[in-house]
């Protein structure tokens, strides 16, 4: 195997971590909440899922306590936001530091422990297509999860009236109070569920990805995935591009460093934070084009 095919692949690995937190950011954002405690979000279902996993040795149970610890942190930010008004880039930050504390704490012991990983499973036929089976078909459940989810929420949010309600909420939510919606209701069910596949992206990264733990693992990926959001224009598949995108500039710094070619770490850790500031930033000035009311009402009240 080249070092293209395995940058490819850990590309489509890494880009899975980031892809599912995205899109559960695109769900928030679609009602009117930005989320910095993705980033939290993400580090709480890392650190739930590998140790359900060590303890049971059932990797899909640490899925679901990732899913679990997500939403709860979900359940947190909405709360803050939507019922007590808090200023929604400041209740992100808390949450994240607040996850940082609680998993440096708790995952002390896991630290260098072993669980088993998800299981890569090979898509029947489409996993034997020469070089491009390995890169996009031989992975674990949750990669294929993320490919499923970015059509079925296109769908769901141009297709249904609950996409349509969901959007409302975001855009203009006395609307949704006029006809006898509750928009309140509706931005926390999707900050939370948001915020859960958030959690399932921190279990890719813990039992599906590294299959380790140690403290800050998730270094930056919930910023990106905020970040993939703004700069995707709100968009599914162009979410899913720039994940990947993103996953394949880590796994390429990590072959690097594998061959033998210097890569400086500390602009690596930096990234994430410098692209989810340029794109907040970016998002502020231009007034959000193509975001929710909602949603550009409080990123340029927060920027200024």
């Amino acid at each position: 195997m080249n070092g293209v095919e395995q940058t490819l692949i850990g590309g489509v690995e890494a880009g899975t971590a980031i892809l599912l937190p995205a899109l559960g950011e695109l769900i928030g954002e679609r009602a009117g909440v930005v989320n910095l405690g993705t980033e939290g979000a993400m580090l709480s279902g890392a650190l739930a899922a590998f140790a359900v996993a060590a303890s049971t040795g059932n990797a899909w149970l640490g899925v679901v306590a990732g899913l679990g610890a997500g939403a709860a942190c979900g359940a947190l930010h909405s709360w803050m936001v939507v019922r007590r008004r808090a200023d929604q880039l400041a209740s992100g930050l808390v949450i994240w530091f607040l996850a940082i504390g609680v998993t440096s704490l708790f995952g002390a012991g896991y630290i260098g422990q072993t669980a088993n990983p998800l299981p890569t499973w090979s898509v029947p036929g489409l996993g034997a297509i020469p070089w491009l089976g390995p890169i996009l078909f031989r992975h674990d459940l949750l990669v294929y999860v993320g490919y499923a989810l970015v059509p079925v929420i296109w769908w769901v949010f141009h297709r249904t009236r609950m996409g349509l309600v969901l959007r409302a909420a975001g855009e203009r939510p006395q609307v949704v109070a006029a006809a006898g919606g509750r928009p309140q209701l509706v931005q926390i069910v999707a900050v939370v569920l948001g915020s859960g596949l958030a959690g399932v992206g921190g279990a890719q990264l813990s039992v599906g990805y590294v299959d380790n733990w140690f403290n800050d693992m998730t270094n930056g990926y919930g910023f990106v995935a905020v970040a993939v959001v703004l700069f995707g224009a709100w968009r599914p598949v162009r979410i899913l591009l720039g994940a990947y995108l993103f996953g394949v500039a880590l796994a390429a710094a990590s072959v690097l460093q594998a061959h033998g070619v210097s890569v400086n770490q500390y602009l690596l850790d930096a990234l994430p934070y410098l692209i989810t500031l340029v794109a907040l930033v970016t998002v502020a000035r231009r007034g959000g084009n193509q975001a929710p009311e909602g949603l550009t009402a409080a990123l340029t009240s927060s920027a200024g």
